[in-house]
């Protein structure tokens, strides 16, 4: 079979060089359809159930909403994880499927048991909503947007969050790649009736009474259609309400021919919805931004372009002195990272090739064999985009040049050592050549495929490994996998064409410079080899002795099993006391932005994400925040080089601070640890139980021994108690005495 590949190839030169030209033509095609990224997706397969009720405290939510929902996901096929986080006005729900059920079903199964857990939720509590479908590296651009000093104070709040509402975020939700676009900070523009319970109680209304008026006056309709001579008019009633005025005149009663408007018993005026979160930027206040949130599997790098080119178009339509500053730009990382694997793949390529150029002594057998890499390098890419893969630092940073040409190297040696041996001096016609490198090709080649094989063997565990061990190696065991199977295919079919067209037909007699010097080490080597073997037992000794040092040094090192890629910058979660505010969560972030301004110059910006985003793909209390810490290049920094380092001295300055927690991470790496495991930290103790007092008091007992174990850093308990309320205890007798029900005093408490 080999032999007659071989043959094939090099008896059928213009048949091999079309297929070659359409070869390089698929793998060229190939590399424009790639995917590109950082690092791999770690996310497991998980769909995300968010419920927005902003009246319910956190008991309501839980039991009302999260509970149902649980019970209805319980037993979906294929369920891995259950998981749910209960706020005050938030409850998500994390479905974690088995990684083989395909992204589009495990969402119509959520969807179906979602329409069932309906039934079990009171009416108004609020309606489970299915989150995007998106990855832990799917925040892909974050941005705010700043206004320059001559038009500070122009644009309040509620402006701003209009602009990015109804301008950008529409802009941007048209972008290939993009599945939503989330925004961050601000007030909600909303209208807003605040009625007066004096003239409320002198007109003889109850609060339930404006509650109707104003649910029975906000509505259009159609009246079909009338024939009036040759032509119809389609009938259409406008209700709707359009502006303040429209609201204000809404009709509650009529008494006497006098009518009573909302506008005799309430001021109508623009207002904002509840908040649960907010952006603060640089401690200058409050801000208004977003995130871009890319759908789960996209091309991250073409579809930050396609966003940066679109940002581009959205600055002509935003109002004078407003634009958009952005913070978190994965192409800065993208392009980093891939600098970093194209400058080790080229000096390795240049290593090999030198190396090659030195040893065989022949600079076109040295070409050829150099060109099996960029050759194989386009069939790994091919195959790389048929098997879903993306390109990235685990992917394409581990290729090895030297594997991919070990074929090609057998072959074209094998080929030079006959040539030298049967035909030296003499110049062969093509006829010749063809037929010595078909013999010697085929003779050597069942080797070279035995050990290509045998390379091949080592990566069969890889593919074994599962969960995120699994998605962070396996793309590496693909990709170099499909380069050997490339570079073997090649050594079969291109390599002897190659060499049956392109060597020199004159073979030369005597040693080249390259052998001489090989022959050179061997007459060093071989007297210190004998040597050696004559010593046998102080060699073995010796040997080890090696192997019991380097385990001592081993045994010492410290060791991970997933490798942290160094983004740039920092995510750093910071926790405040349990039932603080919005305004006293906005204060302790911009001062924490001053600090870290005021005492690190390498600090480039700092933008504070305080509680839940409009799509809560990261459920936080309001008493939590990130903050996001963007560094300046690390050839800037002055105060330390080293990244934990800096994490530290951040950390003593952040310490002043009263009643404050801390967890230093990375923007990516925090998404992916609260992702996969619900945590925003790298190691998490989850202790199960009924009694929440009970559990914060083992929480605590937890971090007091976790504490005392040796690099244990940025500890902290999650507050589950604690969370201050008004609680209103209703009296049903006194109820029963003014002929009143329960459901009508919780809507006059729920709408005042």
């Amino acid at each position: 079979m080999i032999d007659r590949i071989i043959s094939f190839s090099v008896h059928n030169k213009l048949v091999t060089g079309l297929l070659l030209l359409a070869f390089i033509g698929w793998g060229a095609w190939s590399l424009t359809q790639l995917p590109i990224d950082a690092l791999p997706d770690v996310t497991n397969n998980q769909v995300l159930v968010n419920t927005v009720a902003p009246n319910l405290a956190t008991q309501e939510v839980e039991q009302f909403i999260t509970f149902p929902l649980e019970q209805a996901f319980k037993n979906l096929p294929d369920l891995v994880e259950l998981r749910s986080v209960s706020r005050s006005g938030l409850s998500v729900v994390t479905v974690v499927f088995k990684d083989h059920v395909p992204l589009y079903l495990t969402r119509q199964l959520v969807q179906e048991r979602i329409t069932q857990a309906q039934a079990q939720i009171p009416a108004g509590y609020g309606t489970p909503e299915i989150a995007p479908p998106t990855t832990g590296i799917g925040e892909i651009f974050q941005y705010t947007l700043a206004v320059d000093s001559a038009h500070r104070g122009q644009y309040s709040l509620m402006e701003l969050r209009t602009i990015q509402d109804w301008t950008v975020r529409q802009h941007l939700l048209g972008v290939p790649g993009v599945i939503d676009v989330s925004s961050f900070g601000g007030l909600l523009k909303q209208y807003e009736v605040r009625v007066d319970a004096r003239k409320l109680a002198g007109a003889g209304l109850s609060l339930l009474d404006v509650f109707t008026a104003l649910e029975n006056n906000n509505a259009n309709t159609g009246g079909s259609y009338i024939e009036k001579g040759p032509n119809i008019y389609f009938i259409r009633g406008e209700g709707l309400v359009r502006s303040l005025k429209d609201l204000g005149n809404i009709v509650i009663t009529a008494r006497g021919g006098s009518p009573v408007r909302v506008r005799d018993v309430a001021a109508v005026e623009f207002g904002h919805a509840t908040r649960y979160g907010a952006m603060t930027r640089n401690g200058e206040g409050e801000a208004v931004g977003g995130v871009v949130l890319m759908m789960k599997g996209a091309n991250a790098m073409r579809t930050v372009t396609a966003v940066k080119a679109r940002m581009a178009e959205v600055q002509h339509s935003l109002p004078p002195g407003v634009h958009v500053d952005v913070f978190v730009d994965r192409a800065k990382l993208v392009d980093s990272t891939i600098g970093t694997v194209e400058h080790n793949l080229l000096l390795g390529a240049l290593i090999v090739v030198g190396v090659l150029l030195l040893l065989l002594g022949n600079w076109r057998a040295g070409l050829i064999v150099a060109s099996v890499i960029p050759l194989a390098l386009l069939f790994a890419i091919g195959c790389m985009v048929l098997a879903g893969q993306s390109a990235n630092l685990m992917s394409m940073g581990a290729l090895d040049f030297g594997l991919i040409v070990d074929g090609a190297v057998i072959v074209v040696e094998g080929m030079l050592f006959a040539l030298h041996a049967r035909h030296a001096g003499q110049r062969l016609s093509g006829a010749e050549m063809s037929d010595e490198t078909v013999r010697s090709a085929g003779s050597i080649m069942k080797s070279a495929v035995f050990g290509q094989v045998i390379i091949l063997i080592v990566y069969v565990p890889i593919f074994a490994l599962t969960g995120v061990e699994g998605k962070m190696f396996r793309p590496m065991a693909f990709t170099v996998s499909f380069a050997i199977i490339g570079a073997l295919l090649l050594s079969l079919t291109y390599v002897p064409w190659a060499v049956s067209l392109f060597m020199d037909r004159r073979v030369p007699q005597g040693e080249s410079w390259s052998e001489r010097q090989v022959h050179r080490l061997q007459r060093w080597y071989e007297p210190r080899l004998r040597g050696l073997l004559r010593h046998r037992v102080p060699v073995v000794l010796s040997a080890l002795a090696l192997v019991a040092i380097a385990w001592g040094v081993f045994s010492r090192l410290g060791g991970e099993f997933i490798p942290e890629l160094d983004e740039g910058d920092f995510a750093t979660n910071l926790t405040i006391r349990q039932g603080s505010n919005l305004s006293q969560s906005i204060a302790v972030g911009d001062q924490a932005a001053r600090i870290l301004l005021d005492n690190f110059p390498e600090v480039k910006e700092v933008v504070c994400k305080i509680g839940s985003s409009e799509i809560p793909t990261d459920p936080m209390p309001i008493e939590s925040q990130d903050l996001i810490i963007v560094m300046k290049p690390r050839k800037q920094w002055t105060t330390t080089r080293d990244r934990e380092r800096m994490a530290e001295l951040m950390g003593e300055k952040l310490s002043v601070i009263p009643g404050m927690n801390l967890s230093f991470e990375q923007p990516i790496q925090m998404r992916f640890n609260e992702l996969i495991a619900g945590v925003k930290s790298d190691i998490a103790v989850k202790i199960y139980g009924d009694d929440l007092d009970e559990l914060f008091k083992a929480g605590n007992a937890a971090a007091a021994l976790i504490a005392k174990v040796p690099g244990a850093t940025d500890i902290k308990v999650e507050q589950v108690t604690g969370m201050p309320q008004l609680v209103v205890n209703y009296d049903r007798a006194r109820i029963a005495q003014y002929g009143l029900s329960i459901d009508e005093l919780n809507r006059v408490l729920n709408t005042a």
